[in-house]
């Protein structure tokens, strides 16, 4: 009886580790990081835009931060940062989110529109571009 009721603990106490979902899931994470994808493209379709590097270098440390926290490991959340696979989708989104913002591929007068909204609204968006123009 007494083996059964710790490993019932056991159990009960590593609950939180295997519910934690996929990284790539991860619904705060992965808005962060669209949000990311979608300032770099407007930064690189819109030429008075430029990234603000520190700021987005300190997001992605918050974001490390807040996985760990969560109880992602470190090589888990490096991996999914530098997969080819994610980079490319987060793209991807961001393409579509900025298509439905009405930002079409290589308009740059589109996007520069787009992220002086977004720097308007002091969006994560926004706070990570600067308005040259």
């Amino acid at each position: 009886m007494k083996t059964v009721k710790i490993a019932a603990l056991s159990m009960f106490l590593a609950a939180p580790a295997l519910a934690l979902e996929p990284i790539n899931t991860e619904k705060h994470i992965n808005q962060v990081l669209l949000q990311g994808f979608i300032a770099d493209k407007i930064a690189d379709t819109c030429p008075a835009m430029e990234p603000r590097k520190l700021r987005a270098l300190n997001e992605l440390i918050k974001l490390r931060d807040y996985a760990l926290k969560k109880g992602y490991k470190a090589d888990e959340v490096r991996a999914f940062v530098e997969s080819k696979t994610e980079k490319a989708r987060g793209k991807a989104q961001a393409t579509e989110w900025l298509k439905k913002a009405g930002a079409t591929e290589g308009d740059a007068a589109a996007h520069c529109k787009v992220g002086r909204a977004e720097i308007a609204k002091n969006s994560l968006i926004g706070y990570l571009l600067r308005d040259k123009g």
